[in-house]
């Protein structure tokens, strides 16, 4: 092997190695964040269950209940796909965009700049929040009372919540939810038990019913973003450990290319000199 040949690996794996920190403090910062994305998940479900069993309470116990946010009807549908922001996450946002049921005519509302450019700028709903990593609580209440006003005015008569489920940090499922209408079963005779009957609603059950939708909206839309970034960084931390590992076996395989042809070239000159010496 000639000098430029050993030049070329040499310079190889110094590129490499310069890959292979950036991929190892990518690796350590998504597993960083990764944690405090993690607890945001456990403080999101119980603002959300308790908001579920209220609306289920109303609709349930009262055997008189009429609500557009109960009711099916036909029309367009509506998707809230919560993707990544960026790439090098491994297959976190095409897995998710290849889970999707999405028919002509249907509207989405992207949250996560990969949505805007998977479906491109003209056929969403709105790119105000399509920022995943900036999404917060109160942006999160705007979206519910957005999505339920329009919802009511009869826009679309389906909201569909499509985003990434954090399993664990190995496991990221893509995951599809009904959000309204909502679907609930009368009690027999309206009434779980007399307790329910003491309940009085001001001005009456169906207005209470509509005044909380907005905020179950809320609740499904931010547990949802924090699955979504838990299970994106948790996706990055894989392929960026992945990453590195393939790097530093890189490193190793060439490290012994080099130096197999650095004995040759070494033998090959001893070879040389030698030969010269016994030509004297």
């Amino acid at each position: 092997m000639s000098a430029s040949s050993m030049k070329t690996i040499k310079n190889r794996i110094k590129s490499i190695s310069s890959t292979m920190q950036i991929t190892k403090a990518m690796e350590l910062v998504a597993a960083s964040k990764m944690r405090k994305a993690s607890e945001g998940i456990e403080r999101s479900k119980p603002y959300f269950n308790i908001l579920h069993e209220t609306l289920e309470d109303i609709a349930k116990d009262n055997k008189d209940f009429s609500s557009v946010f109960t009711r099916e009807r036909e029309g367009k549908t509506c998707h809230i796909v919560i993707a990544g922001d960026r790439g090098l996450a491994g297959g976190y946002n095409n897995n998710l965009f290849k889970s999707l049921d999405i028919k002509d005519g249907d509207i989405i509302f992207p949250i996560g700049k990969k949505v805007v450019e998977h479906f491109g700028e003209d056929n969403v709903y709105t790119d105000t929040y399509a920022k995943a990593g900036d999404i917060k609580i109160s942006d999160c209440h705007a979206i519910g009372s957005l999505l339920a006003k329009a919802y009511e005015k009869g826009e679309f008569t389906h909201l569909i919540l499509s985003y990434t489920s954090f399993v664990n940090m190995l496991t990221q499922e893509p995951k599809t939810e009904n959000v309204l209408p909502i679907r609930v079963e009368h009690t027999k005779d309206g009434m779980r038990n007399m307790n329910y009957s003491l309940i009085v609603y001001e001005p009456d059950a169906e207005e209470t019913f509509a005044q909380i939708i907005p905020y179950y909206i809320s609740g499904m839309v931010y547990g949802a973003v924090s699955e979504s970034v838990a299970s994106e960084l948790s996706a990055r931390r894989n392929a960026m450990e992945s990453a590195t590992d393939n790097a530093s076996e890189m490193i190793e395989n060439l490290s012994l290319e080099y130096n197999r042809a650095r004995q040759a070239s070494i033998t090959q000159e001893l070879t040389e000199i030698i030969s010269g010496a016994n030509n004297i």
